[in-house]
Order: C-alpha cells, then structure tokens, then sequence
C-alpha cells in the first residue's frame, strides 16, 4: 500500500485514520462500468485495521460493475461548511469476495471479525440476519490519501 506524497502535512497518522474509518458511518464507493462510466453509491462499511469490508446486494450495478472490473475507489469524509472541520480518506485498490454469494450464513473464519464489528457498529451488538442478498467484499487498498484540515489551524 502507498501512501501520499503531497499533502503531507494534513495527513493523518495511521493511528488517526484507524479511529476515523471505525467510526465514520458511511463510505462513497466509485466503481467503472461496462463503458468506463463511474458509479458511485453510499454504503455502510467496517475497517478492521488492515481492510475495509463492504456489504453489498448482490444483484446491483456496483457487484455487476466489480465482477468485471476488480478496481475501487473508497471515500469516508465528514465536516461542515466550515473549511477546517473537513476530514477524509481515500482508498484505492481491488476487491476481493469472501464467503457465499448471497450470504446465507455459513460458517467462514474470515468473516468473523467484519461481521461482529458490523453488528457492534450498526446492530448494537446483535447478530444481522443473513437475507440471502447481500456478501462480503474486501477492499484490499493500494493507495491511501488522507486529509484533516483541522490541522491548518493548528500551524498557525
């Protein structure tokens, strides 16, 4: 995984990026389809420290985009109107099926840890019902790019 070259002095330390990716609730996710045309959905996600899962419906235009095209772009942001509450992460990378397609919960080691951290961030801790629509992508980042302009301010 690369880092960024320029804005270095926004970025966030690792430590910083992995309290904000576990707590933000809702990530962009940018796919290319058929033609090349981008396609960008919201969606909610979990960061477990190394990757970020996504749960997706698998009979939608990002699963058909990323069967044929394994390429993704990630935004996580949050902020105001004001300039210097603007915070964000980007990744890029490719994604990975893990598990059945639909989900219909069978056991599966790598699953363990993103679907207890996806209950505990949106289900309070209870177990989410496998409806046989959605499955587990991993985004395996290549290229990560952060940003937290609070930390103009704190130059001055």
């Amino acid at each position: 995984m690369t880092g960024q070259r320029r804005g270095t002095a926004i970025a966030m330390t690792d430590s910083e990026r992995d309290t904000f990716l576990r707590t933000q609730p809702v990530c962009r996710v940018a796919t290319l389809g058929a033609g090349g045309d981008p396609h960008v959905s919201a969606l909610w996600f979990v960061w477990d420290g190394t990757a970020l899962w996504l749960n997706s419906l698998v009979r939608s235009q990002r699963w058909t985009d990323l069967e044929r095209d394994r390429r993704i772009g990630v935004i996580v942001d949050d902020g105001g109107g004001d300039f210097v509450r603007l915070r964000g992460v980007e990744l890029r990378g490719e994604v990975e099926v893990v598990g059945e397609t639909p989900r219909k919960g069978a056991p599966v080691d790598e699953l363990r840890e993103p679907e207890r951290l996806f209950a505990d961030k949106y289900a309070d801790g209870r177990d989410f019902p496998y409806d046989g629509r959605h499955a587990w992508l991993r985004v395996t980042a290549q290229k990560v790019v952060s940003w937290d302009f609070s930390k103009l301010r704190r130059d001055r």
